[in-house]
């Protein structure tokens, strides 16, 4: 995924991007909001799928930025600032940003921010047009309706959490979903203690559907799913 990262402060920037960067992201670093604003203009050889605004930039009101980006853009804006009050939060929300995180932030929280911003985009997209009835991975294809899942034609047998790790993997080949995502989306809890119960799912899936290579673990992140070759 693209990140448009505007961050006057380039220590900063430097150090969020290299964070960013080991967490798959492809960072554009904006220092103004003028910069952020032409970063946004078409035409973009690939659209950014968030935008980090930080509201102590050097030209421009973070505010007044992110209204300018809203009538340019759908492409969700989180808002990274100091100012901790409700007021000022409302005033973000109201200006059309998706989310607003306070500085100083945790980093896994500002990556499970982006995560879901970012989903929740797809989900309105896909809600949007025809809804998926299947995803067909090489030889794999998973029915989401009737949660069937099959290989050559064949039909595999999963568990329900087995199913959806899967299902969750699939919406989105080759990007990598931290371990702590993938708990708090298909356990609905917390990291600690779940560890093991995911790399044994995931063990399991690779050997029900006899495709090894097709979940890759990415070491000291989580996991992605590799399209096979039809």
């Amino acid at each position: 995924m693209r990140l448009l990262l505007v961050e006057d402060d380039n220590h900063v920037a430097a150090a969020l991007s290299a964070i960013l960067a080991r967490h798959g992201f492809r960072v554009v670093h904006a220092r103004s909001g003028e910069e952020a604003l032409q970063a946004l203009l078409p035409p973009e050889t690939e659209p950014f799928g968030v935008v980090l605004l930080d509201l102590g930039l050097p030209d421009q009101d973070g505010y007044e930025v992110c209204g300018k980006i809203r009538k340019r853009t759908s492409t969700p804006v989180i808002m990274v600032t100091a100012r901790s009050d409700v007021r000022s939060r409302i005033h973000g929300l109201n200006l059309g940003a998706d989310d607003y995180v306070v500085k100083p932030y945790d980093t896994g929280e500002l990556l499970a921010r982006i995560h879901a911003v970012s989903r929740r985009k797809t989900s309105g997209e896909d809600t949007a047009s025809t809804p998926v009835a299947a995803l067909l991975l090489g030889h794999v294809r998973i029915e989401l309706p009737t949660r069937r899942v099959s290989v050559d034609g064949a039909e595999v047998q999963l568990t329900r959490k087995e199913f959806d790790l899967l299902a969750l993997l699939a919406q989105r080949p080759g990007v990598v979903f931290r371990r702590e995502q993938i708990i708090s989306e298909v356990w609905r809890t917390s990291w600690e203690g779940t560890g093991r119960t995911l790399e044994v799912h995931v063990a399991s899936l690779r050997s029900k559907l006899r495709l090894p290579a097709l979940i890759e673990t990415v070491r000291g992140v989580g996991y992605r799913l590799v399209a096979p070759s039809a």
